[in-house]
């Protein structure tokens, strides 16, 4: 979540943990919150060994904590994936939930069922304090 939020927001870090629980949950993951953040290409490089540091560390420490007690952002649903929100992904099986913490987050879905796109506007303010 430190990483991959770019320590922006505690939304964007909440729904970071919201898609990493949803692949532990999913079969088409591994099991656990370590093998899910540990897989190749999926996340950050070095996020298992990288050092942390200010008050950003004390926001995803305490976000970890809230995420892993049962907190999920509550627009993530059943989304699995996300990118940064700059990034223009050109798939027709992409259909985005939320933007926030500077990534746009989304399910995949069959083409005939994307109703959004392009990535919604930025919104924060969504999760717990």
């Amino acid at each position: 979540m430190y990483f991959e939020s770019n320590r922006s927001s505690r939304d964007g870090m909440v729904a970071v943990g919201s898609i990493v629980m949803n692949r532990v949950a999913s079969e088409d993951f591994p099991n656990t919150v370590c093998e899910v953040v540990g897989q190749k290409r999926q996340f950050a490089p070095g996020v298992m060994t990288r050092e942390m540091s200010g008050d950003a560390e004390v926001l995803a420490r305490d976000t970890a904590s809230a995420v892993l007690k049962g907190e999920r952002h509550p627009r993530t649903a059943k989304a699995r994936f996300f990118h940064a929100r700059t990034y223009v992904a050109d798939f027709n099986n992409i259909h985005y939930v939320v933007s926030t913490g500077g990534n746009a987050f989304y399910e995949k879905r069959h083409p005939s069922l994307v109703t959004r796109r392009t990535p919604p506007a930025n919104v924060e303010g969504l999760t717990g304090s």
